[in-house]
């Protein structure tokens, strides 16, 4: 029976991020599903659409797990960045089989902050009522948070890419012990499936202190790579991630 993974990008972002991984495992014999979070399937060069800046991250999750149990099975689920956070909650839902988070946004009770992540996303926090308004990251303060191991050109073509994010979501993964409905929280126990956790040592918006604390509450497998950052889905050499987690994939299967 073919495997299938669900993949879910992260801010900014869309299907378009999780190209290279899509074509990856799909040549390995896995079927790729990757969705386009609510709001994100847009030309990035048009106004946001309205909603956005007050979606939550549990407007993304009930969106997704839709779309999962439409599914003919129970999905791997592969996310970066803040897919990864969604990839968590919606595996406490017992909707992953397996779960795979490449430079995952941390999950509420995990302090991960760090110059590098206020600097990340400065320009955004410094204006009052971001938490409702939607956002997209300056060129710079992309290419110093996500992108700063991509040539100038690689970076220019990645950022035409970028769409606006919704504010709420932002400020439920980084204000989380002010959320009253704890969107962004997981309860762990309810985590029963294999876990990968992958972090890039030269990460800045989720530096790998932080990605560890997150392998650490699920007993996670965790490999960090030195020679990677956030872009871990387009930097050179992403392949050998790849293959790790599709050797890791192909062990719990065996198992």
């Amino acid at each position: 029976m073919t495997e299938t993974i669900v993949m879910i990008h992260g801010m900014w972002g869309g299907s378009w991020s999780l190209e290279n991984y899509k074509r990856y495992f799909e040549e390995k014999g896995y079927t790729c599903h990757t969705p386009t979070l609510r709001y994100h399937d847009i030309d990035p060069k048009e106004e946001p659409p309205p909603g956005l800046g007050t979606t939550s991250l549990l407007d993304y999750v009930r969106d997704l797990e839709e779309y999962i149990r439409g599914l003919d099975d129970k999905p791997i689920l592969m996310g970066h960045s803040m897919g990864a956070l969604l990839a968590q909650i919606l595996s406490e839902r017992d909707l992953a089989k397996s779960l795979v988070l490449l430079t995952p946004a941390p999950p509420g009770g995990i302090v991960a902050l760090k110059f590098s992540v206020i600097k990340s996303f400065l320009d955004i926090i410094k204006q009052w009522g971001f938490w409702r308004e939607p956002h997209r990251l300056s060129f710079e303060a992309a290419a110093y948070s996500c992108m700063h191991l991509l040539s100038l050109e690689e970076q220019k073509t990645v950022y035409e890419k970028f769409v606006y994010e919704s504010g709420r979501a932002a400020a439920e993964i980084g204000f989380w012990m002010f959320d009253l409905k704890r969107a962004a929280c997981v309860d762990e126990t309810k985590v029963t499936c294999p876990v990968l956790v992958i972090a890039g040592t030269q990460d800045r918006i989720t530096p790998a202190s932080g990605v560890r604390k997150t392998a650490e509450k699920y007993n996670a497998d965790y490999k960090a790579y030195d020679n990677h950052a956030h872009w871990v889905i387009g930097e050179p050499d992403w392949e050998e991630i790849a293959e790790d987690v599709a050797d890791w994939l192909n062990q719990n299967e065996a198992a």
